[in-house]
């Protein structure tokens, strides 16, 4: 089967089971994934095994796309209009999350992962720390779904839609630092924190600069040159992500922290802003969603997931016991009912954190730990998107903002 027809078909089925899952009030992502269960080589033998190998293509566009409009939601000015107690939240319960998911599975991970000649330092630690960085995102699509379908409005969905705007970005920038850390502790040339500090802080700041860079190559583009169709927002939009993504993949910095901050430049210093990224949803984001997530699924393996199922309701236990907690620590002076229920929105999850874990994926440093780590990420996303809405409207009728 020839490479056009399979993307047509993974588009089309993929389409098709969103819609089902919109129908009966399921979040449209939900039914990607299981569009991809459907289509995986594991299961049915109808698509090759050897084109779910190769979608790193497809996978780093959507990623580069999905980071940038995530840097887009990062608005100085709406930063600080939010203020410094919907700040704290968002640190506290996003670190929260990350520290037990880390604590937790160094714990429970030596009873259960089942990996030849592992060691505290070479397996567990950092399978650990990468499932912390995942434990930090947050899903606001199944929780604004159900504040619109129930009219809610209050203190606590203003906090919980103000707190899923910049979890993300804080994902993403956990992710960067665990992964630097992972690796260095699973590489044999390890030589020490000091210059593992270093090389991390360097990738860090190499990724933030190509990232500005790139943003304001942009700014100058769109400044100088005259965009007469919204289409060529998307040709340089697309081709400069890709760019920015290359570059950085290029010169071993985090190609992720580097397309966000190049929507962060642009979001806040480029007067056609709001055009830009409405453009890119309106235009953009349902394919690359389709064909993202469709293709997140097929590299479900069944087998896998079955025998790390536990492991799975650990991530998912972990980290909402430190969603609660922070959420808890983080609102300080905050009413009683924004300190009780606002974790209660935040518990949906999927989106950003299945690109990030299929970038482990692809790693060779990581092949020991990939096939259990992904399928965990993946068998929880799927979990998290069934309870989520539901955990947010019991939260929100709670607090009083929904009547039924």
């Amino acid at each position: 089967m020839n490479s056009m027809l399979i993307v047509g078909i993974i588009i089309i089925v993929g389409f098709i089971m969103g819609e089902l899952a919109s129908k009966v009030n399921m979040p449209k992502v939900t039914g990607y994934i299981v569009a991809g269960i459907l289509l995986n080589p594991r299961i049915v033998n109808f698509i090759p095994q050897s084109f779910v190998e190769h979608t790193d293509l497809i996978t780093h566009l959507s990623l580069s796309v999905i980071t940038f409009a995530v840097g887009g939601t990062l608005i100085i000015s709406k930063i600080k209009k939010l203020g410094r107690q919907i700040i704290k939240i968002t640190l506290f319960e996003s670190s929260m999350a990350f520290i037990l998911v880390i604590i937790g599975f160094i714990i429970v991970s030596p009873f259960f992962l089942q990996v030849d000649e592992a060691t505290y330092m070479t397996v567990f630690v950092p399978f650990s720390l990468l499932l912390g960085s995942l434990a930090a995102p947050t899903d606001p699509t199944a929780t604004l779904a159900v504040a619109h379908e129930y009219n809610a409005k209050g203190d606590v969905m203003s906090t919980i839609m103000g707190v899923a705007a910049f979890d993300d970005a804080i994902g993403i920038m956990l992710y960067s630092i665990a992964i630097a850390f992972a690796g260095s502790f699973i590489s044999p040339e390890h030589v020490g924190f000091s210059s593992m500090a270093l090389d991390i802080l360097g990738k860090i700041l190499g990724a933030v600069a190509i990232g500005a860079a790139v943003g304001f190559i942009f700014n100058k583009f769109t400044e100088f040159i005259r965009i007469e169709t919204e289409g060529l927002f998307i040709v340089l939009i697309i081709g400069l992500l890709a760019v920015c993504f290359g570059i950085s993949a290029l010169l071993g910095v985090d190609e992720l922290l580097a397309t966000m901050f190049m929507g962060f430049i642009v979001v806040n210093f480029n007067k056609q802003s709001d055009l830009i990224f409405r453009v890119l949803e309106r235009y953009t984001e349902q394919l690359i969603f389709v064909l993202f997530f469709t293709i997140s699924g097929m590299h479900l393996n069944i087998a896998v997931l079955v025998d790390y199922s536990l492991l799975v309701l650990f991530f998912v236990l972990f980290r909402a016991v430190g969603k609660y907690t922070g959420t808890l620590i983080g609102a300080g002076k905050s009413t009683a009912r924004v300190k009780k229920y606002t974790a209660g929105g935040l518990i949906p999850q999927g989106g950003i954190v299945i690109g990030l874990a299929l970038l482990i994926n692809q790693d060779p440093a990581f092949s020991a730990i990939a096939d259990p780590f992904i399928n965990i990420i993946l068998g929880a996303t799927v979990i998290h998107e069934l309870i989520g809405p539901v955990v947010a409207k019991f939260s929100l009728r709670r607090a009083g903002e929904i009547d039924n």
